[in-house]
């Protein structure tokens, strides 16, 4: 199976999207978390879509306006299948490359509150997997902007994205602030988005990352409680926004946050704007159900920043 690219890489892409690209099985439980027992009855079904973070940054992306292209290996199977075709659908760019061990996937399990429990395939790849450094230049020339997933191998596509110029993001998840994998991401990004769920000392880590690396703004996302921004040396609050509908679900709720942050940056707006955009953006993924692919588009946004 040979690498597939859908769309004209000579155009230019505002962003370059790498890696996180998969496939969730969504489960809605009774509660979480879930208590043993022998068997239950998901009367909601049971299914299967394509969106791993890296497809909902590309989805986010694209339904703000953005030129984006998706750069990610898939297999040729049933889930790499799912993956090519919501990028055809939603007209966003990918350059699949062929993955021998198979399509990322995942199953979530979510409770009615909304929260979620992912349990990641972590097989679906080999230590030796690289991006072809000739794609990557190629694709790192005609774009503006990356945003790098922590999934392997994007860590060591950043310095050549350093080296071509281009601005760069990434999202640290779940990070405590101590493990080393994600170091490289944190200290490579100009843009650092890292949710405080398992973070001690957020505003500690948030000052770290902006010292230690290159980072001009640093965001740590907090759910109901909005988000902090630490951008000129300043630390801010970014207080939450009140969803446009009930909540249903978490899922994707970070990557629409990122996303709408970077269109704000990309089209020229300070930091703090660019955050209550993604304010804007994660109140209302919370109320889009996991196995939809829905983000708020560009009209939408701005209606509401406007209001």
């Amino acid at each position: 199976m040979r690498a597939e690219i859908d769309g004209d890489a000579e155009k230019d892409v505002d962003v370059l999207v790498l890696g996180g690209a998969g496939v969730d099985t969504i489960v809605y439980v009774p509660e979480l978390p879930l208590p043993y027992a022998d068997s239950y009855m998901i009367d909601s079904g049971i299914r299967a879509r394509a969106g791993q973070t890296g497809d909902f940054v590309a989805l986010g992306l694209s339904a703000l306006g953005l030129r984006t292209h998706h750069l990610d290996f898939l297999g040729d199977d049933p889930e790499g299948d799912l993956v090519r075709a919501l990028h055809r659908d939603r007209g966003i760019a990918l350059t699949a490359l062929p993955q021998p061990a198979g399509t990322k996937r995942a199953v979530n399990l979510v409770s009615p509150d909304g929260r979620r429990l992912s349990l990641y395939d972590n097989s679906r790849g080999r230590p030796d997997d690289r991006f072809p450094e000739a794609t990557l230049r190629a694709l790192a020339a005609v774009s503006r902007h990356a945003h790098v997933s922590i999934t392997h191998p994007c860590a060591d596509a950043l310095p050549v994205l350093r080296e071509a110029g281009v601005g760069i993001s990434t999202d640290l998840h779940n990070w405590d602030g101590e493990n080393p994998y994600h170091e490289p991401f944190a200290h490579a990004a100009d843009v650092v988005f890292v949710s405080v769920t398992a973070l001690r000392d957020p505003h500690a880590t948030m000052r770290a990352i902006a010292e230690r690396g290159r980072a001009e703004a640093v965001v740590a996302t907090a759910g109901a409680e909005g988000a902090y921004l630490l951008a000129d040396g300043e630390l801010t609050h970014i207080p939450a926004v009140t969803p446009p509908a009930p909540v249903v679900d978490s899922n994707g709720a970070g990557d629409a946050f990122a996303s709408a942050f970077l269109f704000g940056r990309l089209s020229g707006e300070p930091p703090r704007r660019c955050a209550e955009f993604g304010a804007l953006a994660g109140a209302y993924a919370c109320t889009v159900p996991a196995t939809q692919s829905t983000a708020l588009s560009r009209s939408a946004l701005l209606a509401a920043a406007a209001a």
